[in-house]
């Protein structure tokens, strides 16, 4: 891990404290310069420790807004569903003050929502914090290698800010911001925790092709560096 600042730990509750006091600073300094911030995370379990964690710092959370880099295109009361893990592990305590943007719309399809969450995309401006996961597979937000959704969602020269994608090897239709949007942030950070995902890592950013490890094209940014924190 040299190509990119890295940040290892001993074990994973310590890197839910750093990580989250990494995250709540960056939201006190873009309130203080700007009066709002805005925060985009990821689902899965990885991240839940840091949202507990973070769900109880005190700062201004009426000024944070907060969206998703990805969903599953289900109900918000699923149990796959992406918003429902942020609401029941994040937005409470301190943070029940915080704002939520949805990526689903309750269209039938992702394609049919598409128009309505890159209107609610346009509200916000520049990223202060996007938090990623990755997949074994190298996927990251839901931007899988080698599919005809990932060509699209990797176009840095397209306007696009989300697309709707379909999986062949997960369930459900997905919602995604594309890589462009998600790199369009002041601060990135790629939270992994586990041998098998640092393996992933490493393997990435050693061959650099982002059509068979998507989270290649977020390590080879030079704007925004991106951060990755990792615990065994």
């Amino acid at each position: 891990m040299s190509e990119v600042p890295c940040y290892e730990f001993t074990d994973r509750a310590g890197l839910d404290q750093a990580l989250a006091e990494r995250v709540a600073s960056a939201l006190r300094s873009a309130i203080a310069k700007r009066g709002e911030a805005n925060l985009v995370v990821s689902g899965g379990s990885t991240p839940v420790g840091v949202f507990r964690t973070l769900s109880d710092v005190a700062l201004d959370w009426s000024a944070v807004r907060i969206t998703l880099a990805d969903e599953r295109w289900v109900a918000v009361d699923h149990g796959d569903s992406n918003e429902r893990l942020v609401r029941e592990h994040l937005l409470r305590n301190s943070a029940a003050g915080a704002s939520f943007t949805s990526l689903f719309t309750g269209h039938k399809t992702a394609e049919e929502g598409e128009e309505e969450v890159a209107r609610r995309l346009s509200a916000f401006p520049l990223f202060d914090v996007v938090m990623l996961g990755m997949g074994e597979d190298g996927h990251t937000a839901s931007l899988f290698p080698e599919s005809e959704a990932l060509v699209r969602g990797q176009d840095l020269s397209s306007n696009r800010s989300c697309l709707a994608v379909q999986p062949s090897h997960a369930p459900h239709q997905r919602m995604s911001l594309t890589l462009r949007r998600l790199l369009q942030a002041r601060l990135v950070i790629l939270h992994i925790t586990g041998q098998g995902k640092r393996d992933v890592f490493e393997r990435a950013q050693e061959s650099k092709d982002p059509l068979r490890w998507p989270i290649a094209a977020v390590l080879g940014s030079t704007e925004p560096t991106v951060n990755v924190y990792w615990a065994p």
